[in-house]
């Protein structure tokens, strides 16, 4: 009788141990596409400084802006930025500024470089044993991203465009009532067929 409550008192204090511990056994995660700028103040700073008509193709490496000195911006040709511009039909080259239609009539005369930055991180929060055994996931994914396009007609700019989020918040549950076992079924269901 004394073992047995011995071994009840053990199992429940090694549970609520666990249980308490548990918050750093939970996994967390980070994607970060790599820049000279840490956070999207300073990527959006570095943008405001393009003057359209004054910055020129040397100016833009200067300031980071190069493919060859960030490793996260593309260069794209005249028909790239059609594609951009242009995705359909609906879209009439008349629609478009002034700069990007002067930007695709110089065709291989223009191009521009597309910046893609972000700093992203996902944490898994909530009940551990839950959480391992499938039945229930929560993770909270935090951060931030930005993206340019800059137009240079002549290797001088001519059109900047922007877009992002400064703060991303997302909270994400997965419920599965079966746990690992609905894992199963579809791996039961594939190889019997």
């Amino acid at each position: 009788m004394k073992t047995s409550r011995v071994v009840l008192l053990s199992v429940v204090t090694a549970l609520g141990l666990l249980q308490a511990g548990c918050s750093s056994m939970f996994t967390s995660g980070r994607n970060t596409v790599k820049s000279q700028w840490a956070t999207f103040d300073e990527t959006k700073a570095a943008f405001d400084e393009i003057e359209p008509g004054n910055t020129s193709k040397d100016d833009l490496a200067c300031m980071g802006f190069h493919s060859y000195m960030n490793p996260n911006v593309r260069i794209l040709t005249y028909l790239d930025i059609m594609n951009r511009f242009l995705p359909n039909n609906s879209v009439r080259p008349e629609d478009l500024p002034t700069p990007v239609r002067d930007c695709l009539a110089a065709q291989e005369k223009s191009q521009a470089y597309e910046l893609e930055t972000s700093d992203q991180r996902s944490k898994r929060y909530g009940n551990v044993f839950l959480d391992v055994f499938a039945f229930n996931r929560k993770t909270k994914e935090t951060g931030w991203n930005f993206k340019a396009l800059i137009l240079l007609n002549n290797d001088k700019v001519v059109y900047k465009l922007w877009s992002g989020q400064p703060l991303v918040e997302r909270y994400e549950q997965k419920k599965k009532q079966l746990g690992p076992l609905q894992e199963l079924e579809g791996a039961v269901g594939s190889f019997v067929r």
